[in-house]
């Protein structure tokens, strides 16, 4: 797994729009926050192209990405939205180009197309954190930015994350490569050419948002009968907002407290990175993960340098 170039104070970010349309007031104060942090956002007016429910056409959204990664004045890419349409660009898109390029690559939601393409088929590491809407344009209460920056201005490993609301479903240590993303991307994948096909081993993070327990329980159900539930060794799952029943129970965390009882590995729940109700944490993918599953401190911790 090859590690992109760290970033530093004065770094030109690309700012893309691999999905769909957003709103300019959002990406006007991410723009602000990138700045904040001291680095230099740029973008091309085609990020601004509408197409219905996607920000212009594959061919536009593609081509967008591939000057980031040519342009070696650029340090990194950063995706404004997720919505829809991330998976329509694989096809534009060169794995051996992205790997070649070495730049961080950030985003999460229907981003997670792209993370799994970058970090799997790439071979490159990627990085499941923040957003411009929604996420950088609320500032402190829409993103942590110290593991924002642990995470990609630090040569070194980003070491335990400070998430107090985790609990452990069950109990164990297990270390390994940690993939993953929101779990109706991962499962939109298969039976296409840019299918998830995680190492065995690995530690599978996944998250969701606005789903209801029984489509959770359909999706995990998907993951098990696939075999790609089997070649994990631990599970961390987020915080899963907005997806308990309606009016009570059952609620998302004791769904899947019930679907992972009995998983042989780790398994944390309520991890705050992707879909959150708290500021989000930024995760690397594609490093070695080591999940301590402890019933009075469950943690997870990052045990590779993310970026050289």
């Amino acid at each position: 797994m090859r590690t992109p170039r760290r970033l530093e104070k004065g770094s030109r970010i690309a700012v893309v729009a691999p999905a769909s349309p957003f709103d300019r007031k959002s990406f006007d104060d991410g723009i602000a926050e990138l700045e904040r942090m001291g680095l230099v956002p740029t973008w091309d007016d085609s990020v601004f192209e509408r197409r219905g429910f996607l920000a212009g056409t594959p061919k536009i959204r593609a081509t967008a990405i591939r000057k980031a990664l040519a342009d070696p004045s650029i340090a990194a890419i950063i995706a404004v939205r997720g919505g829809y349409g991330s998976a329509q660009i694989l096809p534009l898109l060169d794995p051996s180009a992205i790997c070649a390029a070495a730049k961080p690559i950030i985003g999460y939601s229907d981003i997670t197309a792209l993370l799994t393409f970058v970090t799997l088929d790439s071979g490159l590491v990627s990085f499941h954190g923040p957003m411009l809407e929604a996420r950088l344009a609320r500032g402190n209460e829409g993103y942590d930015r110290g593991s924002f920056e642990r995470a990609l201005f630090h040569a070194e490993p980003m070491g335990e994350f400070d998430a107090p609301g985790v609990e452990a479903i069950t109990t164990g240590d297990f270390s390994g490569p940690i993939v993953g993303g929101t779990i109706t991307q991962l499962l939109a994948s298969l039976g296409t050419p840019y299918a998830f096909d995680p190492p065995q081993g690995h530690v599978l993070f996944f998250d969701e948002v606005g789903e209801r327990p029984y489509r959770l329980d359909r999706m995990v159900t998907q993951l098990r009968q696939s075999g790609l539930l089997a070649r994990a060794g631990a599970i961390v799952v987020g915080e899963l907002p907005r997806c308990d029943e309606p009016g009570g129970g059952p609620t998302s965390r004791a769904t899947m407290a019930d679907l992972f009882s009995e998983f042989p590995g780790p398994v944390l729940l309520g991890f705050p990175s992707g879909h959150t109700n708290s500021p989000q944490q930024t995760i690397p993918f594609g490093v070695r993960a080591r999940v301590v599953a402890d019933r009075h401190a469950p943690r997870l911790v990052i045990e590779e340098s993310a970026v050289q």
